[in-house]
């Protein structure tokens, strides 16, 4: 199944999604072109968006409807380490397109917000872990949560690619973003619930090119 066809399929189940579908494809070659390149994906938000953040990260760092095992020369290389532990590896790993959610790391975060300010918690993240050909995604039902705008902000400074998925307007978010994904809703549970697919369809995607046969 193409890359498109995931998209076609989302777009036939959810048709007000129609109008996003530029920046959802654009979206998917962004973040192909920075895995392609050995580079990461940056994730945060806030609430129920904090959940869809770690969501992603658990689609793309493992198999989620492909088995992505690993190839003949990467099983090598673990047994030339240690032949039992690495025959058990070469079965268990899974291809992983690195993505790292800025939500889980609580003794670092809970230092930035006492020590410093928690509206600048996934800034910080952003500033440490950045690197040029990375991209930040800052989901914003909204797209004016102040701690997903710094670290928008910061990101751009470090010429990191940005992606914003948010709402109908977008909001202060749209403006710092390469690609800004604004599903067509303004009140934040249906916001979110046009969120999942969307995120979904992007892994299938991915997946579908990274591990596909």
């Amino acid at each position: 199944m193409s890359q498109n066809k995931y998209l076609a399929e989302l777009l036939i189940r959810y048709p007000r999604l129609a109008a996003c579908e530029n920046s959802v494809y654009q979206t998917y070659q962004m973040l192909l072109d920075s895995f392609a390149n050995q580079h990461k994906l940056l994730v945060a938000g806030n609430g129920g968006s904090c959940a869809d953040a770690e969501h992603l990260v658990g689609e793309l760092m493992k198999g989620f409807c492909l088995p992505r095992l690993l190839d003949e020369q990467q099983k090598q290389k673990l047994i030339s380490i240690d032949d039992e532990i690495g025959k058990t590896l070469g079965k268990k790993l899974q291809g992983a397109l690195p993505t790292l959610a800025l939500t889980n790391h609580n003794a670092l975060n809970t230092a930035y917000l006492n020590d410093v300010d928690g509206l600048y918690i996934y800034a910080q993240q952003v500033y440490g872990y950045g690197q040029v050909g990375d991209v930040f995604l800052g989901i914003s039902t909204s797209g004016n949560s102040k701690n997903i705008l710094n670290a928008a902000v910061t990101a751009k400074a470090k010429q990191l690619k940005v992606i914003g998925l948010t709402g109908e307007n977008g909001g202060r978010l749209k403006d710092y973003c390469d690609v800004c994904i604004c599903v067509p809703e303004t009140e934040t549970f249906k916001v979110q619930e046009l969120h999942l697919p969307v995120y979904h369809c992007l892994a299938l995607m991915l997946e579908e090119k990274f591990f596909g046969k």
